[in-house]
């Protein structure tokens, strides 16, 4: 890639775009953008730049490809994968999307809201509870991740099994593209068969294509009432009996089905004290079930309750709490959250984020599981995720006393084992956190050369340069 002429020229050309006070140069200043958030890399860039408008992502865009500079663009900088933070070379922009943060529109009949990329999800979803509505997307990052990221990793979250990801919560896109070009496909529209599916090729491309700058969200009726319950299991195989059986019983009421460990119930408690102990014993498994009822209270209790005895009289539950009012639930739901902090507090692991077919899991745990012991004897298997999606995060700690930072040298034959098993079982290796640069090197073993060479074409044919967020996916 051709170098720029002149750097000073290029940075003037941005702070006349953005304003000086939106190009951030200076170490101190660009040190937060070019971390990820684990805190496993550390990346050096141009400049940090952040538009406040469409108009200007474009500008930067058209500025960047005129003097063949690599543009990364960034959210919330929540990702997992070194999706968002530029390489080490220093030779790319980053383009911090926060200042995009309107909601623009809200249509109640047509239940859609239209939003810059740059909004927090949980101030998206608080819009949404302000009219009444629902905007089902659900994450631990909600708080600090935005929009634009979840759509450019079509994030899972706890409610997929209802709602699906978030490229079914999205009906249409704004998007820059790698010549600085406008896209308008903020079309509110739940039928609209007039071509190629551009907003499907954007959303989930990671900002390799174009950069998604607004989008139309899907709206859902409000829920009279959510009912929460935590079920002890012997065994991943009664998770999936529970699960078919729930489905049969409560159908589309059911919204979440979370599968958990006794080792990361056991990592919470250590970690956090404080948060509640449901049950005074131990469960080797534990299901996080979540009913949403439109109807009212006491018909999702009873759907859930009746539900949770049939399963206890067969043997599939062995025990269960359920939530009596919202601060019960929403302690239960802390449990599930807290599981990542508590990883984090306990020291590095080497993460998975995978998904199968759900008739296969319990079939995946047993096999992956004694791989791992026979291969790396000692390491604590943290697993837990979104059993009713399919999606677990499998994410391997070390052995008691052996260091951290030893443990990771392992990461390349672990990685190799769990991922040699998820393909075998039928599976993905990235289920909702996307494949950034962490797992790029990857993709070549498990995805067949022609579907990686119809990626490379559409690449090619999209960005032509390779500014686009370069070294990401492919």
């Amino acid at each position: 890639m051709t170098e720029v002429a002149s750097p000073a020229l290029f940075l003037d050309a941005c702070r006349a775009i953005v304003g000086a006070a939106h190009v951030l140069t200076e170490a101190v200043d660009t040190a937060p953008y070019l971390t990820d958030w684990r805190g496993r890399f550390t990346g050096r860039a141009r400049a940090v730049v952040s538009p406040a408008s469409t108009a200007e992502v474009a500008a930067l865009v058209r500025l960047c490809a005129e003097h063949r500079v690599p543009v990364v663009p960034q959210g919330g900088r929540t990702g997992l994968v070194l999706g968002s933070v530029p390489d080490a070379s220093g030779s790319a922009v980053v383009l911090s999307l926060r200042r995009l943060n309107r909601v623009r529109a809200i249509d109640p009949f047509n239940r859609t809201m239209t939003v810059d990329a740059g909004c927090i999800l949980a101030d998206i979803q608080a819009a949404a509870t302000g009219q009444g509505m629902l905007f089902p997307l659900s994450l631990a990052a909600e708080g600090s991740c935005t929009i634009g990221g979840n759509l450019s990793t079509n994030a899972g979250g706890t409610g997929v099994l209802r709602y699906g990801n978030t490229r079914e919560l999205c009906l249409g896109l704004e998007v820059v593209t790698a010549q600085g070009e406008v896209w308008d496909g903020l079309r509110g529209l739940r039928k609209d068969n007039t071509g190629y599916d551009l907003r499907d090729l954007y959303i989930g491309a990671e900002g390799t294509l174009g950069i998604i700058t607004g989008a139309v969200l899907k709206l859902f009726p409000q829920p009279k009432a959510a009912i929460t319950a935590l079920v002890g299991l012997c065994s991943p195989g009664d998770a999936l009996q529970l699960l078919k059986l729930l489905e049969a019983q409560c159908g589309p009421t059911l919204t979440g089905f979370e599968l958990m460990s006794d080792f990361c119930l056991r990592l919470v408690a250590s970690h956090f004290p404080s948060l509640p102990r449901p049950f005074p014993g131990h469960y080797p498994h534990y299901a996080l079930l979540e009913l949403s009822s439109h109807e009212s209270e006491h018909h999702g209790v009873t759907l859930l309750e009746s539900a949770i005895e049939q399963a206890l009289e067969k043997g599939i539950v062995q025990d269960a709490v359920v939530a009596t009012s919202i601060a019960q639930s929403r302690a239960l739901w802390a449990i599930r959250e807290h599981i990542p902090l508590a990883q984090a507090a306990a020291g590095k692991n080497i993460k998975h984020d995978i998904s199968l077919p759900i008739s296969r899991i319990a079939d995946f745990l047993d096999v992956t599981d004694a791989a791992l012991d026979a291969g790396f004897p000692g390491v604590q298997v943290v697993c837990f995720g979104h059993l009713g999606d399919g999606n677990l995060h499998y994410n391997i700690a070390p052995p008691k006393g052996i260091a951290h930072e030893d443990f990771l040298a392992e990461q390349q034959p672990i990685n190799r084992v769990v991922h040699d098993s998820v393909a075998a079982f039928g599976g993905s290796i990235s289920a909702e956190h996307g494949v950034g640069a962490l797992k790029r090197d990857e993709l070549p073993r498990y995805k067949s050369a022609v579907e990686l060479n119809l990626m490379r074409a559409l690449k090619a044919a999209l960005d032509p340069l390779g500014i686009m967020n370069p070294g990401k996916i492919l």
